[in-house]
C-alpha cells in the first residue's frame, strides 16, 4: 500500500475528530460495508463447477480459487491490518475498498484461470478492509456501548459470510458467474464512496515504523493474557464450527442423498444465528463480556452434543435436529466472537488494529484446523467423529473461559 506512505500523519489524541456517539446512519453504513466486503471471500465457492468448465480448468486449479482468496485474506490480516494504528484508518478503508472493487472487476473479466487465480489472491488481501471497519466501529463507540455497537457491525459481517453463497449461487445460475463478480465490484465501489462521505478521520495512535509495528504484535501477545485466552477460546470454537460446515455437504449427500443446494440452505439457519451478535453485545455491556463468553461456549457445546442423538431418530427428525443444532451453535459461536472482541478492544485502545489482527489470526487458525481435522474425523469415524470433535473443542473453549487467571 505505497500510497499510504505520502499521507500527512497526525499525532493528535485518538479521539480527535470522532463524535461522542455513533449515529444510526454511520452504524448502518459500517454494518453494510463489513458484510459486502467480507462476502467477496465466498462468492466463488458455489460457482466453481461453472467457471471451471467455462475457463477449461480442472478441479485442482478451480479449487485454488477459494484457497488463494483465503490465503490472501490471512496474509492481509497479518501484514496490513496493524497499519490501522499507524495511519488514518479512514484512508486505509477507502484505499482497500477501491482495490477490492478493482480485484473483483479483474475476476469478472478474467480471460483464463491464471488471471482469475491472481485476482482471487488480490480479492483476499483487499477484503481485509473488514478488519479495519470493525476496529473503526469500536473506536467510534463510547465505552459503555462498545459491545452493542461492535455486535451490530459483526452482524453485518456474519450475514455477509452466511448469505454470500446463496446470493452468488442464484445470480450465477441466472446471469452467469462473471456477473457475480462485476455486481460485487459495483456494490463495493458504492460502499466505498459512502464511507468516504460518511466516516470521520481517525488520528493515528502510534508513530512506530512498520517493522516496529509488526514486532510490537509479539509484545502484545506476551503482555496480555486476556488476548491469549480470547484467541485460544475462540480458536477452539472455530474448530467445531469449521468442521461442521466443511463436512455437512458430504454427510447430507451420503446419509440423505441431498445435493449442495440443501447444504447451502443451512446457511440461512446460520444467518439466524448471526442475530446473536447485537444481543451478545448488549449483555456484555450490561453484565460483562466474561459471562457472555462462558454462556456462549456452553450453548455451542450443548448444541453440538445434541447431534449424538441422530442415530436413534427417524430420517425426518434427523434433519430437524440438524437445523436446531446449527442454529444453536451458530448463536453460541457468534455471541462468543463479539464478546471476545469487546474484551480485546478494551485492553489497549492505542493498539486496537494490532490486537484485532492477532485475534482474527487465531480464529483463522482454528477455522483452518477445523476443516482439516473434520475431514480426518469424517474419513475415520463418520459424522459421529465430526460431532465428537466439535463437542470436545467447544468444551475445551468453555474450560479456557472457566479457568481463573
Amino acid at each position: 500500500m505505497p500510497a499510504i506512505q505520502n499521507m500527512n500523519i497526525q499525532t493528535t489524541d485518538p479521539s480527535a475528530n470522532i463524535p461522542a456517539t455513533v449515529s444510526p446512519q454511520i452504524l448502518l453504513l459500517l454494518s453494510v460495508a463489513t458484510g459486502v466486503s467480507v462476502a467477496s471471500l465466498y462468492y466463488s465457492q458455489p460457482m466453481l463447477g461453472t467457471l471451471g468448465s467455462e475457463l477449461q480448468a480442472n478441479e485442482r486449479l478451480t479449487g485454488l480459487v477459494p484457497t488463494l482468496t483465503q490465503l490472501g485474506y490471512a496474509l492481509g490480516i497479518l501484514l496490513l491490518a496493524p497499519l490501522g494504528d499507524r495511519f488514518d484508518r479512514r484512508s486505509i478503508i477507502l484505499i482497500k475498498s477501491m482495490l477490492l472493487a478493482l480485484a473483483l472487476i479483474v475476476s469478472g473479466i478474467a480471460p483464463g484461470i491464471d488471471a482469475l487465480l491472481l485476482a482471487s489472491l488480490a480479492v483476499g488481501i483487499a477484503a481485509t478492509v473488514t478488519q479495519d471497519l470493525v476496529p473503526a466501529a469500536a473506536t467510534l463507540a463510547p465505552a459503555s456501548h462498545r459491545g452493542r455497537i461492535v455486535g451490530m457491525v459483526m452482524t453485518g459481517l456474519l450475514l455477509g459470510i452466511l448469505l454470500s453463497r446463496v446470493v452468488s449461487g442464484f445470480i450465477a445460475q441466472w446471469f452467469g458467474w462473471r456477473t457475480v463478480f462485476l455486481a460485487a465490484a459495483v456494490a463495493v465501489a458504492l460502499i466505498g464512496v459512502s464511507l468516504w462521505r460518511g466516516l470521520p478521520r481517525f488520528a493515528p495512535t502510534t508513530q512506530a515504523s512498520y517493522g516496529a509495528l509488526m514486532g510490537s504484535m509479539l509484545t502484545l501477545l506476551r503482555k496480555h493474557s486476556a488476548l491469549r485466552r480470547a484467541m485460544l477460546a475462540q480458536g477452539l470454537l472455530a474448530v467445531g464450527f469449521s468442521a461442521f460446515w466443511s463436512m455437512l455437504a458430504v454427510m447430507l449427500h451420503h446419509q440423505f442423498d441431498l445435493g449442495s443446494a440443501a447444504a447451502g440452505s443451512f446457511g440461512l439457519v446460520g444467518a439466524a444465528g448471526a442475530l446473536a451478535a447485537p444481543f451478545a453485545g448488549r449483555i456484555a455491556d450490561k453484565h460483562g463480556a466474561e459471562s457472555v463468553t462462558r454462556l456462549s461456549a456452553a450453548v455451542a457445546a450443548a448444541s453440538f452434543a445434541l447431534m449424538f442423538l441422530l442415530p436413534w431418530l427417524p430420517q425426518h427428525a434427523k434433519l430437524a435436529l440438524l437445523l436446531v443444532s446449527a442454529l444453536g451453535f451458530d448463536f453460541g459461536v457468534q455471541a462468543s466472537l463479539v464478546a471476545h472482541q469487546t474484551i480485546i478492544y478494551g485492553i489497549e485502545p492505542d493498539a486496537r488494529s494490532r490486537l484485532n489482527a492477532l485475534y482474527i489470526t487465531g480464529v483463522f487458525v482454528g477455522m483452518s484446523s477445523g476443516a482439516a481435522l473434520g475431514g480426518v474425523a469424517m474419513s475415520h469415524w463418520g459424522w459421529t467423529g465430526v460431532v465428537a470433535l466439535a463437542t470436545a473443542a467447544s468444551c475445551a473453549a468453555l474450560a479456557v473461559r472457566m479457568i481463573r487467571r
